[in-house]
């Protein structure tokens, strides 16, 4: 007997084949459109703030870049452009005086290259955050310098452009006319709109041949809500001071036995003995049961 084979095909259900297919594509819409939306909720979060890492336990938060993945516990977005607000003014009339040991590094003339980035690398190993009352005309020749302070959590103070007396001294508006334009480049470098609303007045914001037109200068910032602060004890790095020694012995002479202490060093290409005795002042001063803030704690 002759058996006549034939190939079988199985009957396919059309209907169930686009019906799968629809729900594949819908899938896969799905998740573009989802990946999409999270980057772009992700690129604009990162942002210009910085991410403060709370674990710390100094008085002073270490302050990481979030362009890059943070892991640490308890973190807290804040914003990094100051506000000067009632408060503030009302902190920064009290600067001198507080119930608590504090103390606040400042450190004018900088930024430079070859001693701001020793000193952000001790800063950064003791966890210590500081104040730089930049020179815009240093700012501009060393832009990522600045960039680095600002990223490390310090405060970006500003110092006027020039530090030629007879020019920043001219008159009550020319104080004016440094001080912003040293706030746009500092804008510029951050590429934000940062304003850190505190001016030191080169030489200080009394006394000498000029001290008419501060005394102008001083209204006329006040009225541009731009706050002033001098100094209340010093290393001498930029007065006399030649060798390390002096510089800590001038800075524990004049810190004494004050509550609320700002102190006035340098950080200009030159100043690298300041550099060098920076670590036993912060130790003397840990030892006196200092704390140590910057002025994001007074202008937030």
């Amino acid at each position: 007997m002759i058996y006549d084979l034939m190939e079988v095909t199985p009957k396919i259900n059309k209907k169930k084949v686009i019906i799968v297919s629809v729900i594949a594509i819908l899938v896969v819409a799905f998740c573009v459109i989802a990946g999409i939306m999270i980057a772009k909720h992700s690129k604009k979060s990162m942002g210009n703030n910085i991410v403060i890492d709370n674990s710390s336990n100094d008085s002073n938060s270490n302050v990481k870049e979030t362009s890059d993945i943070v892991k640490t516990k308890h973190v807290t977005s804040v914003n990094v452009n100051p506000v000067y607000t009632d408060t503030g003014k009302e902190l920064m009339s009290n600067i001198y005086h507080s119930q608590e040991k504090v103390v606040y590094l400042t450190f004018d003339d900088g930024p430079s290259k070859s001693v701001t980035p020793l000193i952000l690398d001790l800063l950064k190993q003791e966890n210590i955050k500081a104040t730089f009352f930049v020179l815009g005309s240093r700012a501009e020749s060393n832009p990522e310098v600045l960039k680095r302070e600002y990223l490390e959590g310090h405060y970006i103070a500003n110092h006027g452009y020039s530090h030629v007396y007879g020019e920043i001294y001219s008159s009550p508006n020319a104080v004016l006319d440094e001080y912003n334009k040293t706030r746009d480049i500092v804008r510029e470098i951050l590429g934000t709109d940062y304003d850190g609303h505190l001016f030191r007045f080169p030489g200080g914001s009394n006394g000498g041949k000029y001290n008419s037109i501060k005394a102008e200068a001083k209204a006329l910032l006040n009225d541009n809500n731009v706050a002033y602060v001098d100094w209340n004890a010093l290393s001498s790095d930029a007065a006399g001071a030649k060798t390390k020694e002096a510089i800590i012995q001038n800075t524990i002479d004049t810190v004494g036995s004050k509550s609320s202490v700002v102190i006035l060093m340098h950080d200009a290409g030159d100043k690298i003995l300041t550099y060098e005795a920076l670590p036993e002042i912060i130790s003397y001063l840990r030892e006196q049961g200092y704390s140590f803030k910057n002025f994001y704690n007074i202008i937030k």
